[in-house]
């Protein structure tokens, strides 16, 4: 069995895009918590997120920006590709029981460098909660590879 590949960097192009879904629970909350040591209560005590601006828990921003590094790690430009750099502006909270909408797009590619730029953002109820941009090296073709990625099963 051969492991899939990502997209190789002549394969990309400005205006590919990919998009993450996921629906917040409190589990998965309490989970992120868990695993980055972020136990803030707004997002982990009801009782004391009642207080708060927002009135009930929120998930951790970067529970939501994660579904970013899924796509580029898993979707575009997928399997091979470095993640480098993430610039983001988080712009409002994201609740139990929203979906978040994660879209990674082709923005600018350097040849030379092998890099390239995505615009990323996360949207709840088609409103944007985490705008920014990524960078990230993607391989070139190895010489002699003639494969495309619709090659794969």
């Amino acid at each position: 069995m051969s492991a899939r590949r990502g997209y190789y960097l002549d394969e990309m192009e400005v205006g590919m895009f990919a998009e993450n879904r996921m629906v917040v629970s409190g589990d998965k909350i309490n989970t992120f918590a868990e695993l980055s040591g972020d136990f803030n209560p707004i997002h982990i005590d009801a009782d004391f997120a009642a207080t708060t601006m927002f009135g009930k828990r929120i998930a951790h921003g970067a529970l939501s920006a994660s579904l970013i590094s899924a796509i580029l790690g898993n979707d575009l430009p997928g399997p091979g590709a470095i993640f480098v750099e993430l610039n983001m502006r988080f712009r409002r909270p994201a609740f139990i029981d929203d979906e978040i909408v994660a879209r990674a797009e082709v923005a600018e590619i350097n040849e030379r460098t092998g890099r390239i730029k995505m615009k990323v953002s996360c949207s709840v109820y088609g409103k944007q909660i985490i705008r920014g941009n990524a960078g990230v090296i993607v391989p070139k073709r190895p010489e002699g590879d003639t494969s495309k990625i619709s090659d794969q099963s």
